[in-house]
């Protein structure tokens, strides 16, 4: 088997060997379209098996299927994953309880405040509340609001140090914002009991981040209703590696086994908060109240699932972040069947826009991205289910408390 080292020892060792390919063909009747045409679907696939010894510590092997960090694909949601945890950690360092009411001003042409927040609790918006409805139902405007509270340099300079080198997270989600405009984030302040506890002036990202070449892909855009005929710029847009998806999950999931200077600064309690959104139903959520009626319990959920809306078992639990956008469908997921003492990771992304036109809204999530997620999570699990294990892996840390 081939092992691939990057450059940077921080970076987690894959195997680029035929593993994952070889399950695929085992099942023509669920991968042959995808594997006659890897290319065309751009699929890139990274699957970590965990083996725990008898004091539960966790080892891991990982392949890989495609992984290519020079094939640029659009991470969609997955870049708001990264933000919570940045906000988490931003908030320790300032010493706020991550419920606190957090206000966001305006203070140039284009940006928006909020000082309410009717879906949450109390009524007022936090960091919290915006985590929570971005595990639940990927909400883009909590993300810009967090992207605004982190500030864009900051954002990216956190994630660059802790080992992300090739992510980056440079605008707003569905918002109008060019690139300039998106370096200037909003006034924040936080207040309890009605008195102001921190105030963070509006921010200007001081050195402009962009891909270090052009990425053009397709063969044209629809731009207000009209057809340009050439390929869509990403160069400025959003950038997460799956190597990096991966690497970022792992982080939160196992942070002893991560190097100190990788680690999120984070509390106890912020990881049962992130394990317990992103696994908790729409059905088990109480606040916001209309998540309940408005969601079934596959949405946003990819692999396994494929975003069925029929009832999913409530014995497995996929800890995951998934995006869809530009014809790009992703997952990034820690899954875990507590009945059965099973548990991997698995993160995935494939290309579903067949006519290779972008904001079109013609692309084959349903028909190609979701079937494909659903049968890769499948063949995995059946894989975890049939293979042998030394130690049943004890999975407490990870059984968290639900709001109903």
């Amino acid at each position: 088997m081939l092992l691939t080292l990057f450059a940077s020892p921080s970076f987690a060792q894959f195997q680029a060997d035929s593993f994952i390919e070889k399950l695929l063909k085992k099942h023509p009747e669920r991968f042959s379209e995808i594997l006659k045409n890897p290319d065309k679907y751009q699929v890139q696939v990274l699957y970590t098996r965990i083996d725990r010894n008898k004091k539960n510590e966790p080892h891991f092997t990982t392949h890989g299927y495609r992984v290519n960090r020079k094939e640029y694909f659009y991470p969609a949601s997955t870049v708001k994953l990264p933000a919570v945890a940045l906000a988490f950690e931003k908030l320790n360092k300032l010493g706020i309880d991550k419920y606190t009411p957090m206000l966001t001003g305006a203070d140039r042409a284009g940006q928006t405040q909020v000082l309410t927040d009717t879906s949450a609790e109390n009524g007022l918006p936090s960091v919290a509340h915006y985590a929570r409805k971005i595990l639940l139902a990927s909400d883009n405007d909590a993300f810009n609001r967090l992207y605004e509270f982190i500030g864009q340099e900051e954002l990216n300079d956190s994630l660059h140090k802790k080992g992300y080198p090739d992510t980056r997270i440079v605008h707003r989600l569905e918002s109008p914002m060019n690139a300039e405009e998106n370096r200037y984030t909003n006034p924040v302040r936080f207040e309890k009991d009605g008195k102001v506890v921190y105030q963070q002036p509006g921010k200007y990202a001081g050195k402009e981040l962009k891909a270090t070449s052009q990425i053009l892909q397709g063969k044209g855009y629809l731009k207000n209703g009209e057809l340009i005929n050439e390929p869509f710029d990403f160069t400025y847009k959003n950038a997460f590696p799956l190597e990096e998806q991966h690497k970022l999950l792992k982080a939160l999931f196992f942070p002893a086994q991560t190097p100190a200077k990788e680690r999120f600064d984070l509390t106890e309690d912020d990881y049962r908060f992130i394990y317990q959104y992103m696994s908790q139903f729409p059905v088990e959520t109480e606040f916001p109240a209309n998540y309940t009626d408005d969601y079934y319990d596959g949405y946003v959920k990819f692999l396994m699932f494929g975003a069925t809306k029929t009832r999913l078992p409530r014995h497995i639990r996929l800890f995951n972040k998934s995006g869809d956008a530009y014809g790009f469908l992703l997952d990034n997921a820690y899954i875990a069947d507590f009945e059965k003492g099973i548990e991997f990771m698995l993160t995935a992304v494939i290309y579903c826009n067949e006519d290779q036109i972008f904001n079109d809204n013609k692309y084959e999530y349903e028909t190609v991205g979701l079937p494909f997620m659903a049968n890769l999570g499948k063949t995995i699990f059946e894989y975890e289910l049939g293979r042998k294990r030394a130690v049943r892996p004890e999975l407490d840390r990870f059984e968290v408390k639900y709001d109903k």
